[in-house]
């Protein structure tokens, strides 16, 4: 059987990379591709960190505590995604500056 909160976790990330996805599509399949790795592993990573600086691991004895530490791995997820997209349109932006020299 799995562990109630790791299978959390994994919801609480993809819920995260959904839901900014749809709030900021992304614009290539490569980009999209890139935006949902960042969004779980930052997810995941952030949650546990936060989670961990904080000793909030008994939460996880209550029904109520996994769901906060499940809000806890999706807001963890919002940072990754964020600089996804700030790195796609400084690197777009610094591409377009160089053609207009060369041009």
């Amino acid at each position: 059987m799995t562990d109630p909160a790791n299978s959390g976790a994994a919801g609480g990330a993809g819920l995260a990379a959904v839901v900014v996805m749809l709030m900021t599509p992304p614009r290539s399949p490569r980009e999209w591709a890139v935006g949902l790795i960042s969004t779980v592993v930052a997810s995941i990573g952030g949650g546990a960190a936060v989670i961990e600086h904080f000793g909030l691991q008994p939460w996880v004895n209550s029904s109520i505590g996994l769901c906060a530490m499940g809000g806890l791995v999706f807001a963890g997820g919002l940072p990754g995604w964020a600089v996804v997209r700030t790195h796609g349109r400084m690197r777009m932006a610094r591409n377009n500056a160089s053609r207009k020299r060369v041009a």
